[in-house]
């Protein structure tokens, strides 16, 4: 359904890495020395796997977050972050788990088994819903929960603030069946990805009928508040002065019973993660990629560094309703005016971690079906970059930063606070982008109000950041690049862009899928709406008798597995 989107800086956050780098870049020495290595395949798991039996009893998880998360409703706008996803999983029903490779299979605490017919030229899914399941007020979880979510995700209803409609505005109507458990779904159109559909893997998990039952609801209900849940966790408590969220097992659970007394998230910057973890104050973290992190927890004698293959990717966000963006000819000049490769090197450098500019939006090198499509906008070249700011109406007319109409072409440039490598990265682009007569305003804002008060309703010029992926490329794509994707924060986009990406989503044939994917990709970078810089390693720490947690690659987290090792 969409791509969670991380703060920025850490790599903009997340991702980049703190950047122990500037635009003069760092001596050959520093970080981990060796030979860079390939990226794992996106199957590859690092999460200290055991056999729940074989964990002990008892124990608390203290787990980082780089956001205090506000929005709980990871449908809604504002709740589409990776620190909400963090907590929320781990509390409310998903139909799905993912596997390694990708494979979408029931969550037997909820879904006892689906399948998809075509009858009378309809595509039907019928739901076996796991009779025993309950939300936490003790009301059955039935088909009337699928049907209350699909009525809120399908955009029919423009009062809902979605991400992304996608695969939920094409059913047509959701009945109960043989009876309350059973769910029957018919889609006007086929949808091959209809496993998306009510799944943490897709950041979708399903809420309580009554929660979606109206667009107040579906805003304000999980605003501030965890109301219901339905899952191995329940809510302990949310403490704003402290800036955590604790779960604790509810006894009421049906499903494999947890391992953990509690697990609590704390909210901090990304750059006193490495500390508080060094110090014992947490137990878990993901590093984003940041050389800084990776070089202050490497010493760590009682915790490891987790690695997978991260379907993730960092980038830098255009603003196409900004009156200095709205020219594609300008997006596409700054695009030819970045030098990629000196990201990728100054992001990866000190992780031992090969790097290449990443040309796809939807793929990762390490996946199936890649293609690098970014043709002449990937190349960086500061004089066709000129050209086309000339062709735009932007003239240096003799002076430094160009001008039309006499005024300066200034971006602004927003980054979060406590996120050193968004700071290195603004340092880079101030540099490399002057060389074409662009200036830029560097406005670092409070890391909580990043997306709410200036990425989402468009109160910036450029903002580097995160998208993290989903097992889905084209339906986990479409809010972040669709025109009314609700995730599309660059408000860039085209009706073929549209098109292909729902055609790719519909597709029962991976390689006709995989096409069509590409061909969208193709498009995205005409439109030049979003910059894809590299891949980002997915890189964690953890205490070393912290079993089932870590890098997950493809895999979602069952949060009732997590324990410690006995030894």
């Amino acid at each position: 359904m969409k791509h969670s989107r991380v703060p920025l800086a850490l790599v903009a956050t997340v991702m980049v890495s703190s950047l122990a780098l500037t635009a003069c870049g760092t001596s050959d020495d520093e970080g981990g020395g060796g030979t860079a290595k390939q990226p794992p395949k996106t199957t590859a798991l690092g999460i200290n796997q055991a056999d729940p039996a074989q964990l002990k009893q008892g124990g608390t998880l203290n787990w980082a977050i780089d956001q205090f998360p506000v929005q709980f409703n990871e449908m809604e706008t504002d709740g589409n972050q990776a620190a909400t996803n963090a907590v929320v999983e781990a509390l409310l029903p998903s139909l799905w788990h993912s596997r390694p490779n990708g494979e979408q299979v029931p969550d037997k605490a909820f879904l006892l088994d689906a399948a998809s017919r075509t009858e009378g030229g309809k595509q039907i899914v019928t739901y076996h819903l796991n009779p025993k399941a309950k939300w936490s007020d003790g009301t059955p979880i039935t088909y009337r929960d699928l049907e209350a979510n699909v009525r809120a995700l399908s955009s029919k209803d423009p009062a809902y603030k979605v991400g992304s409609p996608a695969g939920y505005e094409d059913v047509s109507s959701v009945r109960r069946g043989k009876d309350d458990h059973e769910a029957v779904l018919t889609f006007d159109k086929p949808y091959a990805d209809w496993r998306a559909l009510f799944g943490a893997p897709n950041n979708t998990p399903l809420y309580p009928a009554k929660y979606m039952a109206d667009a107040k609801s579906f805003t304000t209900g999980y605003l501030n508040k965890i109301p219901v849940t339905a899952n191995a966790y329940k809510l302990g408590g949310i403490d704003k002065t402290a800036q955590t969220v604790t779960l604790v097992p509810d006894p009421a659970w049906w499903g494999d019973k947890p391992k953990l007394d509690r697990i609590v998230f704390h909210a901090m910057t990304t750059e006193s993660m490495p500390a508080a973890y060094a110090n014992g104050e947490i137990d878990y973290f993901d590093l984003n990629a940041s050389v800084a992190a990776f070089k202050q927890v490497s010493g760590v004698k009682s915790g490891e560094i987790r690695e997978a293959g991260g379907p993730n990717y960092r980038h830098l966000t255009f603003n196409g309703k900004s009156p200095k963006l709205g020219d594609p000819k300008v997006r596409k000049a700054l695009f030819k005016a970045t030098d990629r490769e000196t990201l990728v090197k100054s992001g990866l450098k000190g992780l031992n971690w090969e790097g290449k500019p990443l040309g796809n939006h939807f793929l990762m090198p390490n996946q199936k079906g890649y293609r690098n499509n970014a043709g002449d906008l990937g190349t960086y070249d500061p004089k066709a970059a000129a050209r086309l700011l000339d062709e735009a109406g932007w003239k240096l007319d003799g002076g430094t930063v160009r001008k039309k109409g006499g005024e300066e072409l200034k971006l602004r440039f927003v980054i979060p606070t406590g996120q050193p490598a968004a700071k290195n990265e603004a340092t880079i682009l101030t540099q490399m982008w002057a060389q074409a007569g662009v200036r830029l305003d560097i406005r670092t804002v409070p890391v909580n109000e990043f997306f709410d008060k200036y990425v989402t309703p468009g109160d910036y010029d450029v903002a580097p950041y995160s998208f993290s992926r989903t097992p889905f490329a084209a339906t986990g794509s479409s809010g972040t690049y669709a025109r009314d994707g609700g995730g599309n924060d660059s408000k860039t986009g085209s009706a073929e862009l549209d098109d292909l990406l729902d055609k790719a989503g519909r597709s029962a044939d991976q390689a006709t899928a995989l096409e069509t994917v590409n061909a969208a990709d193709a498009e995205a970078w005409q439109v030049a709406g979003v910059l894809p810089t590299y891949q980002l390693p997915e890189i964690t720490a953890a205490k070393k008798n912290l079993a089932n947690l870590g890098a997950q690659g493809m895999a979602d987290i069952a949060y009732e597995r997590i324990g410690y090792t006995k030894q």
